[in-house]
């Protein structure tokens, strides 16, 4: 599949999942700031790409969990170098430069794109 292919399937899933429009869905929204998704939506935007791509995401795999809790990896209310270090380990998909840029907790969910997700299912499916 193109890269393109790819982001119109996961286009789909979006507008299905969360009752978005089309032209809503571009790379750069976050899923949660732009397009509205809140955490019951990543558990049916997990088995809606699973289902539109044929292979199976694990827990954990496509959205962190327990990192933003974790002591370590937050102080003060910003992420610190290991949880930034951590997020980029678990999470290869996800561009953080933004984060990186500015390390406050409250922008972490900004990184979760819709390009991300493009990344993500273009990985999986390269690895299939």
């Amino acid at each position: 599949m193109t890269r393109d292919e790819i982001f119109e399937k996961v286009q789909g899933v979006l507008v299905e999942a969360l009752g978005v429009d089309d032209d809503e869905v571009t790379p750069d929204a976050s899923l949660a700031a732009d397009l509205g998704a809140e955490s019951i939506d990543f558990l049916d935007i997990v088995f809606q790409l699973e289902q539109a791509f044929g292979f199976k995401i694990q827990q954990g795999e496509l959205f962190p969990e327990n990192v933003t809790q974790d002591p370590e990896f937050v102080q003060e209310g910003k992420v610190t170098a290991k949880g930034i270090a951590a997020l980029k380990e678990r999470l290869p998909h996800i561009n953080f430069a933004s984060l990186e840029a500015d390390p406050q907790i409250s922008r972490v969910a900004k990184v979760f794109t819709v390009d991300a997700l493009v990344n993500f299912c273009e990985r999986k499916l390269a690895a299939a």
